[in-house]
């Protein structure tokens, strides 16, 4: 011992003596960098910042993940499992990112009153929005044919079988897989205990915590004008916290018809593309899979509906787009829709 100033700390059949020496013993403190991917997935780029002392999750770890979803629910590759269902009798086995999707998708398509129904994809094909395009849209007697395929009763999960009452059923989970890429993408993240990070797939987001300084993130919400196009600057800036944003509208996707713009969002009971005063509806909710899966079917159910759908709920909340009965476009939010304050 050196002095008076030694401390001795008493551990089961050990003794170790610590000295005084004028000095404190510390950890350096990392300081976290800002660390970006960028990539090509799913038909669209996807964008990943994250704060972290060093590079942890790397675009190979990222590609690999998004390139095992693809491998189960891209319609674009003919040997995926949705392509294999779509082509079966009766229905096949599924994977479980298959199964999450599915089943989140019939829970959500019983609470929309079918608003939300991912056996459209022969009317996506026939309207013109699906891998092969057809020389004309569908007339009124395609359209009665095809919707004998269509409908939340169509198909049924049993264990990882998922099943479906004719063979002509067919699904399509673009409205709601690339919410569910994020959320797998966010979840690698918190994997390797990144906190604070912003996912962007697509346009759909997942974002955690925040900046070094303690800012939080910002996204914008593009602005429309009469003519459904998204015109400069932002419409709204916001903060929404922790969760996740994901937008639906017509004002990017849509094709002419009959002399008509239709939109590439089908409404399943009428076989018809949706048609109403929304423009564009943005949702808010805890993770991708869910504000993802809402959100088409809020642009289905028009504006009022939807209103009162998410009335009282502060889980999931959306900020609307819309044209007025004077063809004037305005907006409205509910108060489940976070970061709505920040202007």
């Amino acid at each position: 011992m050196i002095g008076n100033h030694a401390v001795k700390i008493m551990l089961p059949g050990l003794a170790i003596v610590l000295a005084g020496l004028g000095f404190a013993w510390r950890v350096p403190r990392v300081e976290a960098r800002r660390i970006e991917i960028n990539g090509y997935a799913q038909g669209t780029t996807y964008q990943i910042i994250y704060y972290a002392p060093d590079s942890i999750v790397t675009r190979g770890q990222t590609d690999s993940l998004l390139s095992r979803l693809d491998r189960s629910v891209s319609l674009y590759s003919p040997t995926s499992l949705i392509s294999r269902f779509n082509q079966s009798d009766k229905g096949i086995p599924v994977d479980e990112p298959f199964r999450v999707l599915i089943s989140k998708a019939i829970e959500i398509s019983s609470a929309t009153g079918g608003a939300v129904d991912v056996t459209v994809k022969s009317l996506v094909d026939a309207w013109g929005f699906g891998v092969k395009k057809p020389a004309a849209p569908p007339g009124p007697a395609m359209v009665k044919s095809i919707l004998k395929n269509v409908g939340p009763g169509k198909i049924w999960l049993q264990g990882n079988f998922l099943h479906k009452k004719y063979a002509g059923v067919q699904v399509d989970l673009n409205g709601i897989a690339q919410g569910y890429s994020a959320d797998l993408l966010a979840a690698l993240l918190e994997h390797h205990h990144i906190f604070n990070y912003l996912v962007e797939i697509g346009g759909e987001l997942r974002i955690k915590g925040h900046k070094p300084d303690g800012e939080r993130f910002k996204i914008g919400i593009e602005a429309i004008d009469g003519n459904d196009m998204p015109p400069s600057p932002l419409r709204k800036v916001i903060t929404p916290g922790d969760g996740a944003v994901t937008t639906s509208g017509n004002y990017r996707k849509h094709l002419e018809a009959n002399g008509k713009q239709i939109s590439h969002i089908m409404n399943a009971k009428t076989g018809y593309p949706a048609m109403n005063e929304m423009i564009s509806v943005t949702v808010w909710a805890k993770d991708g899979i869910t504000a993802d899966g809402y959100d088409n079917g809020f642009m289905v159910m028009g504006l009022k509906k939807t209103l009162r759908f998410l009335e009282k709920r502060t889980d999931i909340g959306a900020y609307i787009i819309y044209k007025r009965d004077d063809g004037a476009v305005a907006d409205t939010v509910t108060k489940g829709f976070n970061g709505y304050d920040i202007h």
